[in-house]
């Protein structure tokens, strides 16, 4: 049987990161994987998730299965993070939400719900976009096409290209939307942006699919989420995909949920059905070890309140990054580069073309992916000066 399979090329994140450890240059500048980084360089165990761990382990007398549909409290305060206390699509009984193995798989079930609900609906997914976008959605059989959302070079949205785009797509297609913090480019939608596109969902018959997998990392947990909130509760549908593992740091734990809204409690019924469903199809149970610690976080107001601290320093390190950075450019002479100041969330696109990214790898050991995307929390105090002069000497 498998003798008829090709050998598939190298994942190229995965890639990038086993050339960086094996470079033994001592300045080597990690900007490829998409981690929160500390200024030692860690990815650090939060101390809010230490405490909840501690507890979990003198607590939990099982390791028996919780349910297809995660576990309940954790479903119930994720939807209270996200949406907020007294959101109308709750309180309205409209809104349901699954837990699921991370981002990834809340965005593998909104794809497959999408597929039993609507197999002949497009899915628009922004141009540049995340890099696993296509293949978790695209892979449900789902058809996906690209709106323009960002030019790298002139280093701003294309807003209005994206909107007339957006007026062009059909009653009941789809279209996936970044939150806040956008991967990879860092440029977010304003709040009257978002009621601009608002008014074309709501105009056209379009479902929103929104990703939401940093927030708390761009203008803080109730900033973050004003577009998703805006949509939910103005729109009939809508689907959201949640992670973890940014702004709990439960990267290795797959920590996600899915939220869907329906036109009304039965709808939502039938969608929640829908997707235990296919949850039972493709992995049976979700994993619960993350859950736990996110749910006992959450529900603790001393611990909500230390995670909060915590994402607030993680936050402030991101900012305090792009601002260093900029200022190093700016010292040099070089101006183009302000824009990364004024972005949000881990990633920005530098906007070299893939001759100049090769060269930041080969000549000056500065690790980034081909279409220029910086992770800013690889940006060190340490190592920003070397940065700017490896940036800049491959600009000429």
């Amino acid at each position: 049987m498998f003798q008829s399979l090709k050998a598939l090329p190298e994942d190229s994140i995965l890639g990038l990161m086993a050339k960086f450890r094996a470079d033994p240059h001592a300045q080597k500048v990690d900007l490829g994987v998409g981690v929160f980084r500390d200024e030692r360089g860690n990815t650090p165990v939060l101390d809010c998730v230490h405490r909840a761990e501690t507890t979990i382990l003198r607590e939990q007398t099982t390791k028996s299965y919780v349910a297809p549909a995660g576990r309940a409290e954790f479903n119930t305060l994720v939807q209270s993070l996200v949406l907020g206390a007294a959101h109308p699509a709750s309180v309205d009984g409209r809104a349901r939400t699954v837990q699921a193995p991370g981002g990834c798989g809340a965005l593998r079930l909104g794809a497959e719900l999408i597929r039993k609900a609507a197999p002949q609906a497009v899915v628009h997914v922004s141009d540049p976009t995340w890099g696993n976008h296509v293949p978790l959605l695209g892979g449900s059989g789902l058809t996906l096409q690209r709106y323009p959302n960002y030019d790298p070079l002139a280093h701003s949205l294309k807003f209005d290209a994206m909107i007339d785009a957006l007026q062009g797509c059909n009653a009941g297609d789809v279209v996936l939307l970044h939150a806040c913090c956008h991967n990879p480019s860092g440029a977010d939608l304003s709040p009257d942006q978002w009621a601009a596109v608002l008014e074309v969902l709501r105009r056209r018959g379009l479902v929103p699919f929104l990703d939401l997998a940093y927030q708390g990392f761009g203008d803080g947990l109730d900033a973050d989420a004003h577009g998703l909130r805006l949509l939910a509760r103005e729109l009939p549908e809508a689907l959201i995909a949640v992670s973890f593992s940014k702004n709990f740091g439960l990267y290795r734990e797959r920590v996600g949920a899915l939220i869907m809204i329906g036109a009304d409690p039965g709808a939502a019924d039938a969608s929640m059905s829908h997707a235990l469903q296919t949850a039972r199809s493709i992995y049976s149970m979700p994993p619960d070890h993350g859950a736990a610690i996110v749910a006992g976080i959450l529900a603790d107001p001393a611990q909500r309140r230390l995670w909060e601290t915590e994402l607030d320093q993680m936050r402030n390190r991101i900012q305090a990054m792009r601002k260093l950075l900029s200022a190093a450019l700016r010292a040099r002479g070089v101006l183009e580069f302000d824009f990364i100041e004024s972005q949000r969330g881990m990633f920005s696109l530098l906007g070299v073309n893939p001759d100049q990214v090769a060269r930041l790898r080969e000549k000056h050991h500065v690790y980034m992916t081909a279409d220029s995307r910086m992770n800013i929390a690889g940006v060190m105090p340490g190592n920003v000066e070397y940065l700017a002069d490896s940036i800049c000497a491959v600009r000429g």
